[in-house]
């Protein structure tokens, strides 16, 4: 564990955005980036502030969650020819509602053809199990994540393990002991969801001290949880990421202006701490992205 006498020896900071989500839209907050143009301003407006990964979910034209991949296409595209940002893009996709109203997970095999997008994503990510998201199932079985991992692999696309429960962190190092998720390993941890592991500071020391030597990881903290976390994650190394995916609120009550107001306030108190905020070629370095 980190103490504070390691502080001015940190790594510099990598800050993440991840800014549009894959299930709330515009009905919540109507400053939510949807279509691929508001995308790449949006993703643009946050590395001039001072993110260096963008985490990508998609919508289509009626605003709703998709894994076409003409829309990813699109949006990774007009990213990439505004700003050098990396572009992450998350495998879970999202839900939608069936003609009854129920949630519905996107298939296997629609997730799986994530691996396919064009231009190809820098990093992609994983959930690391399966776990409840309020009152939906969120199913990511061990044989998937692996044949996910294994397809990541051949095109040379770095992973992020995202990390939602304590035994979460016994299935990535399962897939390391395999020999099919290499080193060093990028966690996040995902704390505050309903059905996930509760945001509290205890439990974000267990899951850091959980993960091998060498490993980085970053803090995702939901909604009103988002600070609380996020300052004792920069004193104690780790990396994180905010945006509109994670808390539509700026301060209760006051809906955000922007993804890029919410990094502005992550890298002004970092700032402040003594941490320095890492660029996208240091990013890039980090994860193991090819040039």
């Amino acid at each position: 564990m980190l103490t504070i006498a390691d502080f001015t020896e940190m790594k510099k900071m990598v800050i993440t955005v991840a800014i549009t989500g894959g299930i709330h839209g515009k009905e919540l907050n109507p400053n939510i980036p949807e279509q691929p143009d508001e995308q790449a301003q949006s993703a643009y407006d946050c590395y001039n502030a001072g993110a260096s990964i963008c985490h990508l979910h998609v919508r289509n034209k009626e605003g709703k969650s998709t894994g076409d991949l003409n829309v990813y296409k699109e949006a990774i595209s007009k990213i990439k020819a505004k700003c050098p940002i990396l572009v992450q893009v998350g495998n879970g996709i999202g839900w939608y509602y069936d003609e009854k109203g129920n949630h519905v997970n996107y298939p296997f095999e629609k997730r799986m053809k994530l691996l396919e997008i064009e231009p190809k994503p820098d990093i992609i990510t994983i959930n690391a199990g399966t776990f409840h998201f309020a009152d939906v199932l969120f199913q990511n079985p061990y044989e998937f994540n692996k044949e996910f991992v294994t397809g990541a692999n051949e095109r040379k696309i770095p992973i992020e393990c995202e990390v939602y429960d304590i035994g979460h962190v016994t299935n990535i190092m399962r897939l390391v002991n395999e020999g099919i998720l290499k080193k060093p390993v990028h966690f996040s941890f995902v704390m505050g969801i309903p059905g996930g592991i509760s945001a509290r500071h205890e439990n974000l020391i267990r899951l850091v001290s959980d993960i091998p030597e060498g490993s980085s990881w970053q803090v995702i903290t939901i909604g009103k949880y988002q600070m609380g976390l996020t300052i004792p994650g920069i004193c104690m190394g780790g990396n994180i990421r905010t945006g509109l995916e994670d808390n539509i609120y700026y301060r209760k009550g006051e809906l955000a202006k922007s993804n890029a107001q919410l990094v502005e306030r992550v890298v002004r108190i970092a700032r402040e701490l003594g941490r320095e905020i890492a660029t996208v070629d240091d990013a890039r370095e980090s994860f193991g992205v090819e040039a």
